[in-house]
């Protein structure tokens, strides 16, 4: 009985593991009750309604450990036989859990196809570490599986999830990112020799937007602009809307990059009139963001180069509310940061302590490296510009050489000016030439990495 309980889980129900054991139910609930006065489990509630816990980890590990191989795996595939023959709403919405005991089982194809439906709805409610997991696991399984066109398409179809979950828990431009950036490109490639189409077009424009996110946050400015202008062609070959927004969007950013502001916020104008909640905002998964929080972001800040202060607000208190609205983490994140920095564009300083403390408790209930990081720059920032010199000193030496880690050589960038301002705020014209040196580094970095 211990051992049937261990193989479904620390904690598991009355009616599982009775479905699963097959036992008269005096029989199951005399062993229950002899387990329980050995302290071995805990119960809540009364049979057939009862749940049962092992009292720690370590019982369950010692009576999962007395399986033998081939005992484990036939009772791990009974198990999932009964769940999904007598739990069908469990089985539909713990798929992470069925494909921990197909993996047990040793029914990895079946196994790797749940592992990527659980990492898919684990992205969709933002449990961004879960779903890196969950689709890590997926993509691994397939790998070591003999190949077939189904499969491929399923590898293809994870690897670019993978990369959106990434893209937040270790940041747009991380090593892992790329690597599993250009995994998704080579398995794409592969395909397209074996003359098998995708099944979905969006994921060849996910792809290239990882590479552009990448670029950007990098900041190659060549790069960018002409990826930019290869997803807008794309998107306009194929007239699909929601490619075509986040073309404008991205084209627009690239123009905001290289100082072309006007046309910069054309672009942006675009892609906003182009989209459409009811059927857009179901990309936010594919695309790192809500498309229209990312693009009032972006806009906002155009519009605040070009002088209109107010258009500039009012697009960031639009963009917070719909991130609020929407409910998904990483757009929210991303809204926060941005609206930070916004604010202090506008030099109005209140806001913004506030919205770096949800992003920085956002960001560590997610583990999302990068915001994480970006948010404590931030706060290094609102400390230069208020007259905290020596805390925005600290916090902003540490968060350029984890960004520079981080190969986000964008926010290094404007966390040296922030830098710069700190050290002539709090140290006088003493140490002018520091800050000096820090504008030269970010122009440095704004131009690509050369002078």
């Amino acid at each position: 009985m211990a051992q049937v309980g261990a193989a479904i889980g620390r904690e598991f129900s009355h009616t599982l593991l009775a479905a699963a054991i097959a036992k008269p139910e005096a029989d199951l609930r005399s062993a229950l009750d002899r387990l329980i006065s050995a302290g071995l489990l805990f119960r809540q509630g009364l049979a057939p309604h009862a749940s049962y816990l092992f009292k720690h980890a370590l019982v369950q590990d010692a009576a999962y450990g007395t399986l033998l191989r081939e005992s484990r795996r036939a009772l791990h595939a009974r198990i999932v036989e009964t769940i999904e023959r007598d739990f069908s709403e469990v089985a539909e919405n713990q798929p992470e859990l069925l494909a921990r005991h197909c993996t047990e089982a040793g029914a990895l194809g079946k196994a790797a196809s749940l592992w990527g439906r659980a990492g898919h709805r684990s992205l969709e409610r933002s449990a961004l570490i879960e779903a890196a997991q969950q689709l890590s696991l997926a993509v691994h399984q397939i790998a070591n599986l003999p190949s077939t066109p189904a499969l491929r398409r399923e590898q293809i179809r994870f690897q670019v999830a993978l990369v959106n979950a990434q893209m937040h828990t270790n940041g747009y431009a991380a090593t892992a990112t790329k690597k599993s950036l250009n995994q998704a490109r080579l398995l794409m490639e592969q395909a397209e020799e074996l003359g098998e189409p995708l099944d979905d077009p969006l994921l060849l424009f996910s792809v290239l937007f990882g590479f552009w996110v990448a670029n950007f946050n990098h900041f190659h400015r060549d790069v960018v602009c002409g990826l930019a202008v290869e997803f807008l062609g794309l998107a306009e070959k194929q007239k699909a809307i929601g490619p075509m927004i986040v073309a404008h969007r991205l084209v627009g950013s690239s123009l905001l990059l290289s100082g072309d502001i006007t046309k910069a916020r054309s672009h942006f104008d675009q892609a906003i009139a182009l989209y459409d909640p009811m059927t857009h905002r179901l990309l936010a998964t594919r695309f790192g963001q809500d498309l229209r929080v990312a693009t009032l972001c972006s806009r906002s800040s155009a519009l605040w180069h070009l002088g209109y202060l107010e258009s500039a607000r009012h697009d960031t208190e639009r963009a917070l509310k719909d991130a609020r609205e929407i409910g998904q983490a990483a757009t929210l994140m991303f809204a926060l940061f941005y609206a930070s920095g916004n604010y202090l564009h506008f030099r109005d300083y209140a806001p913004v302590n506030s919205l770096i403390d949800e992003l920085l408790l956002l960001a560590e209930e997610k583990s999302a490296a990068l915001w994480k990081l970006l948010g404590s720059c931030a706060r290094g920032a609102l400390f230069a510009v208020t007259g905290r010199g020596s805390n925005a000193v600290q916090m902003l030496e540490k968060g350029i050489a984890a960004l520079e880690a981080n190969h986000t050589t964008l926010g290094r960038a404007c966390s040296i000016n922030f830098r710069g301002d700190a050290i002539f705020n709090h140290d006088g014209q003493s140490r002018a030439s520091k800050r000096s040196r820090g504008f030269g580094l970010a122009l440095i970095d704004a131009n690509g990495g050369t002078a």
